[in-house]
């Protein structure tokens, strides 16, 4: 029985998908609930399982193209399949025993190579003594110099010339994935829209670092996750924004929506690109349950599993370009939010405290703001408030 396999339906504010990948050719035996293909949206890759056992009939959308909800991905025909069967001889293996296929990218015979070209020296053996010396000091693949020589030869001119243009020179053009698109397009509403301004502060970690060193193992320990430093901004970031209201609203048209919730998004880097997992309802979460949903949507972010709701609505995003050794940035806003909290690297810098010069954790951090509605005195404080937070972390505690 011929089975269709069709677009799945797609989530909520999602019109269509790209087939990023098929795990399966036509003709492929398949079993059931067997990922077949890959289907990328604007956030997250959705996986279409075969609906029964039997062999992938037809494929009716290669990858790259554009899909829709209930469109005909490809036909399966249902029916028994052999189990697979163990190699008789331990010393086979599927590249031995199976043919090779043949791919688009393979050229069709040796015979097509342009009879116009240079001859390229496949080895160094043949090059006069002063070129192989050369290739030997700078370690260079001559099948990648062209010769000039008489014959196509390889001269110790012609090493030279491929030393100092930098050898060879690989390009290779790929089309941006949907979210790297999505991204691209955020990024430049985000421009053309706001009046973006960032303002600076600088934080001393000393305080959050001890409390973080004399309590990690407790913490671990009596909740089942690692007390990091990302807590401890959710936190303080919740607390500046109860104090200023306005960093935490947003644009529509010409209204200022105020939000009375504080649902936080932190930025998380995956393969596919950056994604921003909400966690709703932050000013309501202790520490211990800030750090396990964070770990929680960076797993399922970076194995692409996260739900399409998980990675909507926000009200405020906090960014940590510390991770990779940012020293300072100027994060863009996260539209239609209107501010961005940028995290960066501890570096144990000199500070005078109290007439004397002391060695300790900085961290520069930044505001970008929109400054259609946000003042610069509301960004300075909102920033100070942060400060005085992570400063003396017991007032996190005692909601100061």
């Amino acid at each position: 029985m011929s089975i269709e396999i069709k677009v799945p339906n797609l989530p909520e504010s999602v019109s269509d998908a790209t087939i990023a990948k098929w795990h399966k050719q036509a003709g492929d035996t398949v079993r059931q609930d067997e990922n077949l293909v890959d289907l990328e949206t604007d956030k997250v890759v959705l996986e279409v399982p075969a609906p029964a056992t039997g062999v992938l009939k037809a494929i009716e959308q290669a990858e790259g193209e554009t899909v829709t909800e209930g469109q005909l991905l490809g036909i399966l025909e249902q029916g028994d399949v052999p189990e697979a069967a163990e190699p008789s001889d331990a010393s086979a293996t599927p590249e031995a025993t199976e043919p090779a296929k043949a791919t688009a990218t393979q050229p069709e015979a040796a015979s097509t190579t342009s009879t116009t070209s240079a001859p390229v020296a496949s080895d160094a053996n043949g090059l006069p003594p002063s070129a192989r010396k050369l290739v030997a000091e700078h370690d260079v693949d001559v099948n990648a110099v062209s010769g000039t020589g008489r014959g196509g030869r390889i001269t110790k001119g012609d090493v030279l010339s491929h030393i100092k243009s930098g050898g060879a020179r690989p390009e290779e053009r790929v089309k941006m994935s949907r979210l790297r698109s999505r991204i691209a397009e955020r990024m430049k509403e985000a421009q053309n829209t706001a009046a973006i301004l960032t303002s600076f502060n600088e934080v001393d970690l000393k305080e959050v670092m001890a409390l973080r060193a004399r309590y990690k193992d407790q913490f671990l320990e009596h909740h089942g996750v690692k007390l990091g430093f990302m807590s401890f901004f959710v936190k303080a970031a919740c607390e500046a924004l109860k104090k200023h209201p306005v960093v935490n609203a947003s644009v529509d048209g010409d209204e200022v929506i105020y939000h009375g919730y504080q649902d936080i998004g932190i930025a998380v880097s995956t393969d596919r690109g950056l994604i921003v997992p909400v966690l709703k309802n932050a000013h309501q979460m202790g520490l211990a349950d800030i750090e396990a949903g964070i770990a929680d949507y960076a797993s399922q972010a970076r194995k692409g599993t996260i739900a399409l709701e998980d990675l909507q609505g926000g009200t405020f995003t906090i960014t940590n370009g510390g991770v990779f050794g940012s020293l300072l940035s100027t994060p863009l806003l996260n539209m239609p939010q209107s501010a961005i909290l940028g995290m960066h690297t501890i570096k144990e810098r000199p500070i005078a405290v109290n007439g004397e010069v002391v060695i300790r954790p900085m961290m520069y951090i930044a505001l970008s703001y929109d400054h259609r509605i946000i003042d610069g005195k509301d960004a300075v404080q909102f920033l100070v408030a942060i400060k005085e937070s992570l400063e003396d972390p017991a007032r996190l505690l005692l909601d100061l």
